[in-house]
């Protein structure tokens, strides 16, 4: 019988890249997306393009509400998104966000009888968010198997992070040997309605950096200014 996975969909390029991966290694994938309040809307509607275009047997998209606590520039309008470079843990970080969205995930995956969770955390080329390191991802697996029904029956629950030690380069020359079509992709923290890019924030800076990096075309879509 084919191993299930959920796998976390942003509609970003690490995800759709996490989602080919776990496709190519045999699993039946059921996509995840959270509508949680974020600025940057137009990755739900690139998350389903990739869900879909991915191959995965089933999309679901969670409302959340976490603008009603703020804390981030990606869940209240009165914070700025700052350009790249800024110091420290940025203001882009949804506090929590992750821990969130992993036990959801993980109850989805109860439901699903599914053992394994994927999620394109990355600790190499990522802004400095606390919930993208390895400690946190082990620490929320040892959680799972306590926490849960499949866990305390034995059956184990892992939390995939196949980008975790990659270099954003490196995360987009496999998924383009996978068949990954980034021009589907959505990354900027402050994307349109049209999915366009913004180009200045730290998102988007990583992002093209990456691209030139790996010696590949963009085909990132920025809005004119």
């Amino acid at each position: 019988m084919q191993k299930k996975a959920v796998v976390l969909v942003s509609g970003g390029l690490d995800s759709a890249t996490v989602l080919a991966q776990a496709t190519t290694a045999g699993y039946e994938c059921y996509a995840l997306a959270f509508d949680y309040g974020q600025r940057h809307r137009a990755e739900l509607v690139a998350a389903k393009r990739v869900a879909e275009s991915g191959g995965a047997k089933e999309f679901k998209i969670i409302k959340l509400d976490l603008s009603s606590i703020g804390g981030s520039a990606l869940t209240d309008m009165k914070i700025d998104v700052p350009d790249a470079g800024a110091l420290g843990i940025p203001v882009t970080y949804v506090p929590a966000r992750n821990t969130v969205f992993l036990s959801i995930a993980l109850g989805w995956a109860e439901v699903l009888d599914a053992d394994d969770i994927f999620i394109g955390v990355n600790a190499v080329d990522y802004s400095g968010y606390p919930d993208c390191r390895p400690a946190f991802i082990e620490a929320f697996e040892t959680l799972a198997n306590v926490a849960t029904k499949a866990g305390v029956e034995g059956h184990g629950m892992h939390i995939h992070t196949p980008l975790m030690t990659l270099s954003k380069a490196d995360i987009i020359k496999q998924g383009l040997e996978l068949g990954v079509d980034y021009a589907q992709t959505v990354s900027c923290y402050q994307a349109n309605s049209d999915g366009e890019a913004c180009g200045r924030c730290d998102s988007c800076h990583l992002r093209r950096e990456g691209f030139q990096q790996a010696h590949v075309a963009d085909p990132t879509r920025y809005r004119k200014l």
